[in-house]
């Protein structure tokens, strides 16, 4: 795991990540400094307590309010036969080396 240091509302912190993932962490840690700088910008609230579960709760409403991804026939096709295959060797298994149930 990779750690990456990086700054929220002009605080640093330290951050596990895993390897390939800083792209994403960075978008997110740019999104949640955003989030928390218009709120400590609006002026209203002070503690960054309340700052962060506010900008938490905004970001957590707004991914629950984005429509869920659309997936593709192919992509569905391919995990129905993933569970069919594995449903497959799960029978195979149960049925042993005579090949008969009863």
């Amino acid at each position: 795991m990779k750690q990456l240091e990086v700054t929220i509302m002009g605080q640093s912190y330290i951050l596990g990540c895993p390897e390939g993932g800083e792209q994403s962490l960075l978008e997110a840690v740019g999104n949640v400094d955003r989030e928390m700088s218009a709120i400590r910008d609006a002026g209203k609230v002070k503690a960054r307590e309340r700052i962060a579960v506010l900008a938490a709760l905004n970001l957590a409403y707004a991914l629950a309010e984005r429509p869920a991804p659309v997936r593709s026939a192919n992509a569905i096709a391919g995990a129905a036969s993933t569970d069919i295959d594995a449903l497959i060797r799960r029978i195979d298994q149960a049925l042993g080396a005579d090949g008969q149930l009863l």
